[in-house]
């Protein structure tokens, strides 16, 4: 039987072998061609100003000209495609995003004024962006069906305004409200269902469209599904500490999206049966809680099963248990964690030359960490977690996940684009930090600078080396400081060390570590589960492609991954903790130190945004038993402007309606990396004097150059 099997292949490669490496050529080719068209489209985008456009009467009593933009090594085209190339969000139906109107106002919640509020940057209509959304908006098209989401530059673009003049910054920290935006959007969409004006209106500008919607019964449908969606993101993800604006609690949201989605029908039972009401009785009988389960999924409770089960928990239909808000939110936090450590939006420029990235040095950036990276990224705003349980038999996600011996495994699916992240990625990498611009925001003493530079080299420079911030082969080295040695709020560090979940099916398979495999229990840590959940992303193909392309390019993309990504792994630089056997994540307690190029554009500072200025950066934050007239960090400033102070280097806080920021709540502590005021130990140890009012002038002269 071998023989001929082998015999039989034999004679079709001796027949076929032109065909097969005819085909190859095709493919080839095709390949070629494709990339050339989008190469070509990409730069197709060319409106002079960028699409930015001025504000005569912005939020927070603003007013500027239209933006300019500095030197960083993009062209116009190149940004316009960095701000508007999807990446698989999809937070609503594009048409409603288009369509509906602001809380108690018939003017469009899209409007330049209301987006502006939020902090999010607006916009005129170009090529890639006919509608004029605001930066980082995009119109994804998934399944049939357009949705309006996120791209990077949404929390990844800055502006600063002086005198009114604007200055964009690509990859700068963006001042967005995300939170508030969120919540504005449900109260939009909640008054779009009740209000019948609204809701005529909002009909008929949906189906005026005459895009993915034909009739109003097809419109109110959907609007009570989307309203519903967001509602529960935001129920889930509520946080007593409010993060306001330029800050958000990214990973905690990350995780909490990742423990809904792997989440099994067993392990929610449980979970359900063993929670208590006030008066320590159950809160739930067994015979609503299999209700609020009947025929879920067993393995993967999918978004709209999610949904139902809210659904059915909340309804008072005979032998339901009619739960009210206070007690869905004690089922909240059996299931999920607050996500109450906000920091600020990193800046992405040099984020292709780093050795580790995110605040606490999560992230690897060799190989295909990147990828891993921004899929997780994406899982977090809003993409379409298409996942569900497929029966044995050879997956590709299933091998590298370890479900391969499950008697069903998740499979991936999502609206995730790995190719577009890979280009998004690649454009980075020509990215440069913005040099201080002394035309708009005054000139460098340059002899202060000077002066400034050797207190850099005795009080800085051990953390944060030096580069040239266009040298092609820079490399950007995360310095890690144990949260014990740098002394700032260790909420963000904790929460991603300490959060459990329930992991579902990958329950009993082999997870990597660094200091060996580990095998996940029922209830484990997140980071975990969500390591092994973007695995599965990255392995899975993007289903909106037919199949001969989306295995072309998935293979496309993780090739790039490996050969035009020039970091290498290597061992953290620093002083941390470091991983064991028994505690194989320590090393991620810690804060990342990185050269401070274009440091000027990147207020607040500290990893949480407490402190507003460099200028009070220098400064101590105030302890109990300091005297009163001594010179600190502010404990509270407004935060939201975007009018910058060149003096102090940092954003205007006071004298306008902003958020009040309170450093004396936990996520918000103002404390540590207090080297300038004679606080916080050099790596090796010493303790050096604090530097007088002369010598931090000079030294904040000096961080202007960077």
């Amino acid at each position: 039987m071998q023989f001929h099997l082998l015999a039989a292949a034999y004679l079709f490669f001796k027949h076929r072998w032109k065909f097969l490496l005819g085909v190859l050529v095709a493919v080839i080719v095709l390949m070629g061609v494709t990339l050339a068209i989008g190469k070509i489209y990409q730069n197709l985008d060319r409106d002079p100003d960028r699409g930015a456009i001025a504000m005569p009467n912005g939020a927070l009593g603003e007013s500027f000209a239209t933006p300019i933009y500095l030197d960083q090594g993009w062209n116009v085209a190149d940004t316009l495609w960095y701000y508007n190339t999807t990446q698989g969000s999809a937070l609503i139906p594009y048409d409603f995003f288009i369509a509906l109107e602001q809380v108690d106002s018939e003017i469009l919640f899209r409007d330049n004024q209301h987006m502006d509020l939020f902090r999010y940057l607006p916009q005129k209509p170009t090529f890639f962006n006919p509608d004029g959304l605001p930066v980082g908006f995009t119109k994804e098209y998934y399944r049939q069906m357009n949705y309006v989401g996120f791209t990077c530059a949404a929390c990844h673009t800055g502006q600063v305004n002086y005198q009114g003049q604007a200055i964009r910054i690509d990859g700068a920290p963006a001042k967005a409200d995300m939170v508030s935006f969120l919540l504005a959007l449900e109260k939009a969409l909640v008054q779009t269902l009740a209000d019948e004006a609204k809701r005529h209106r909002f009909n008929e500008r949906v189906l005026a469209l005459r895009h993915d919607f034909m009739d109003a019964d097809q419109v109110q449908d959907a609007l009570h599904h989307w309203t519903t969606k967001i509602e529960l993101y935001n129920r889930i993800n509520h946080s007593e500490l409010e993060y306001a604006y330029a800050r958000l609690d990214a990973f905690g949201r990350i995780y909490n999206r990742v423990l809904q989605y792997v989440l099994d029908k067993g392990q929610l039972r449980g979970i359900l049966l063993e929670l208590l009401n006030d008066n320590d009785q159950p809160l739930l009988t067994a015979a609503q809680v299999d209700h609020a389960l009947d025929a879920i999924n067993d393995t993967i409770i999918g978004d709209d099963e999610f949904l139902l089960i809210v659904e059915r928990l909340m309804s008072s239909a005979p032998g339901a248990p009619a739960l009210d808000e206070q007690s869905m939110y004690l089922i909240r936090d059996a299931l999920f964690n607050e996500p109450n450590a906000p920091v600020s939006y990193p800046f992405l420029w040099d984020i292709t030359h780093s050795d580790y990235v995110q605040w606490n040095g999560l992230a690897g950036n060799a190989a295909v960490g990147p990828l891993g990276r921004n899929a997780g990224e994406v899982i977090g705003v809003f993409s379409i977690l298409d996942w569900s349980a497929q029966p044995p038999g050879f997956s590709l996600s299933a091998f590298l996940t370890g479900q391969r011996k499950k008697l069903k495994h998740i499979d991936f699916t999502s609206s995730i684009d790995l190719i577009n992240l890979q280009r998004l990625e690649a454009q980075l990498k020509s990215l440069t930090s913005p040099v201080w611009p002394e035309a708009v925001l005054g000139e460098i003493d340059r002899p202060k600078a000077a002066r400034g530079k050797r207190i850099y080299a005795k009080y800085c420079q051990a953390c944060h080396e030096l580069i040239e911030r266009d040298a092609w082969d820079r490399m950007v080295i995360a310095k890690m400081s144990d949260i014990n040695l740098v002394g700032t709020d260790p909420t963000m560090a904790e929460n991603s060390v300490n959060y459990t979940g329930r992991s579902g099916n990958f329950k009993y398979t082999y997870q990597d570590t660094g200091v060996g495999p580990l095998v996940l229990e029922d209830t484990a840590p997140v980071i975990q589960i969500l390591t092994s959940a973007t695995t599965g992303v990255v392995s899975s193909a993007d289903p909106d492609k037919f199949l001969f392309r989306r295995w072309l390019d998935w293979l496309y993309t993780l090739g790039l991954s490996f050969f035009e990504n020039d970091v290498k792994y290597s061992v953290k630089a620093g002083q941390y903790r470091p991983d064991t056997t028994t505690r194989p994540y320590d090393s991620l307690l810690a804060y990342k130190a990185r050269s401070l190029n274009g440091i000027w554009a990147t207020a607040p500072y500290l990893h949480n945004g407490s402190v507003p200025t460099l200028y009070d950066l220098l400064l101590p934050a105030k302890r109990p038993g300091d005297p009163e007239n001594g010179e600190y960090r502010p404990q509270q400033f407004l935060v939201g402007s975007r009018e910058f102070d060149p003096q102090k280097v940092g954003f205007k806080t006071e004298g306008y309606e902003g958020f009040v920021f309170r450093t004396d709540l936990k996520g918000n502590f103002n404390n540590g990396h207090e080297y300038a005021a004679g606080r916080t130990p050099q790596p090796d140890g010493t303790v050096l004097p604090a530097l007088d009012p002369t010598q931090r002038d000079e030294l904040l002269e000096f961080l202007k150059t960077l």
